[in-house]
């Protein structure tokens, strides 16, 4: 896991003036954010990506398709078209992306206290996979599947999926709506 410099922020999504290193946010639970993206295609399906193995936070699991602390100073936006860009190599433009909402997310291992302001986007990408670039230190492999397959996995094998409970069902109940 890459350590760089955040904003903090407290529950209500106010800035508090303080930066911290993500790993001592991750340590003491401070709330910063990050931006989710939710990519989907024209055939009901979304593009989910497979964590890489060296990831410090859940190695070789599915996850969402691009995701990423926001940066000191950065606007979700802005960093919502680099994760993109780093993690799976699509160009993106902004009048591309819809913004969904902010959803606040505490994640509790034994090593970190994650307090997150997650920014939901959505993008229609009905584009070829197979042309996109992978970042190998973060993504191991992408794939599109359809909403009702992933239901299923979610409930047959959620191990192998990143543990983000109900927020999948959510989020894919609003890709149907897109459809």
């Amino acid at each position: 896991m890459a350590d760089e410099l955040i904003d903090i922020f407290d529950e209500e999504n106010k800035f508090t003036g303080v930066k911290k290193m993500k790993s001592e946010a991750h340590k003491d639970g401070s709330w910063h954010r990050v931006i989710r993206v939710w990519i989907y295609n024209s055939k009901g399906e979304v593009l989910i990506q497979l964590r890489a193995k060296d990831k410090l936070l859940y190695p070789n699991l599915w996850d969402i398709s691009a995701a990423g602390h926001i940066g000191v100073g950065e606007e979700p936006i802005t960093s919502c078209l680099r994760e993109i860009k780093e993690e799976i190599g699509l160009d993106v433009k902004l009048e591309d992306l819809e913004f969904h909402d902010i959803q606040p997310a505490r994640i509790l291992t034994s090593a970190m206290v994650n307090n997150e302001l997650a920014y939901a986007y959505f993008l229609k990408f009905d584009g070829d996979i197979k042309q996109l670039k992978l970042q190998e230190e973060e993504v191991q492999e992408i794939k599109f599947i359809s909403v009702d397959k992933l239901e299923e996995g979610l409930n047959m094998t959620p191990e192998i999926y990143c543990p983000h409970g109900d927020y999948w069902f959510d989020m894919l109940s609003e890709v149907r709506k897109k459809l």
